[in-house]
């Protein structure tokens, strides 16, 4: 097997946050390169439980072979946004310690060239995390209508030129349809202007295709609910995101549910049922000097934390 190579991104400041304590249960939504998971399964012996989620199976393959020697820990291969179902199918009813989430994509999946992730290297259109999914770049870039191609650059790239570079994208396709990561590139290079800037044109559009065709938005926002109904009191939640779009609904979301009142200010009486979180943090915790140095792009990753202190 090829070796599975995935920098843990504040290892300790993640795990850390947690408060691990043995006996409890923990979960860990993005198994990865088993980093966070085994920091977790050291600090919960000998009768803490992990129960840890990926749907790539490089990464569980590679994971459970760091992983074997600990008993009390379950690996699923599925989605985080099973994690109801799938608690409940294990018969845990509450996540009695905590729960973390590193919403980040691999170094593995970011430089295996077939994945299609990176614009760095000639590969077919993918960018699938879960291997089994059908739908993948390929169907964004070749079957979306200039409005939708337009809306997804805008939304989840960010992309000043997106009327530009979908209305190309379009023209493209009626001669011939783009098959790989490098014509992508490419087609975006020559119709956008040459702006003087650290990052590559295409790297916004290509964020943009990742978390439309990994649905990574709405998996986040969805998640983050149906794990607050799982939480038990005193549980730890404990998120990594990755870029804006992610921080600010990890942001929102503990924001509102630690919030004591959601009235209208011409509301006389207060019925609002009591915060379910408090913030741990009230100010996102980033990565030190030292692992953006050994680790370029954890520059961009907050950490968030809150607590559950619904009873």
């Amino acid at each position: 097997m090829e070796e599975f190579t995935h920098y843990t991104v504040m290892k300790y400041e993640a795990v850390d946050a947690l408060q691990c304590q043995p006996g409890k249960i923990y979960v860990d939504c993005t198994l990865g390169g088993g980093g966070h998971s085994e920091l977790i399964l050291q600090r919960i012996q000998p009768d803490g439980r992990l129960i840890a989620f990926d749907v790539d199976e490089d990464a569980i393959k590679a994971a459970s072979e760091r992983l074997k020697s600990y008993k009390n820990l379950t690996i699923v291969k599925d989605s985080y946004t099973n994690i109801k179902k799938v608690l409940q199918n294990l018969g845990i009813e509450k996540i009695t310690g905590g729960v973390l989430f590193d919403l980040g994509a691999s170094y593995h999946q970011f430089n295996k060239r077939e994945r299609g992730f990176s614009f760095s290297k000639d590969a077919p259109l993918d960018m699938r995390f879960n291997q089994d999914a059908e739908f993948s770049a390929y169907d964004v870039v070749n079957t979306y209508s200039e409005d939708d191609l337009i809306r997804i650059f805008s939304e989840y790239g960010e992309e000043r030129f997106s009327k530009r570079i979908a209305k190309k994208i379009i023209e493209q396709r009626m001669v011939k349809k783009l098959e790989t990561t490098t014509e992508l590139a490419d087609l975006i290079l020559n119709c956008t202007p040459h702006v003087k800037s650290s990052i590559h044109p295409a790297t916004r559009v290509f964020q943009a295709i990742r978390i439309e065709v990994n649905h990574e938005l709405t998996n986040v926002k969805n998640t983050l609910n149906d794990v607050l109904d799982l939480l038990d009191f005193g549980a730890i939640i404990s998120v990594i995101s990755f870029h804006s779009l992610e921080d600010r609904i990890v942001k929102h979301l503990f924001k509102y549910h630690s919030q004591r009142c959601h009235c209208d200010k011409t509301q006389m009486i207060c019925n609002c049922p009591p915060p379910i979180l408090e913030l741990v943090n009230k100010k996102p915790i980033t990565a030190s000097d030292e692992e953006i140095s050994t680790n370029p792009p954890s520059r961009s990753a907050k950490l968030r934390v809150a607590r559950c202190i619904k009873l």
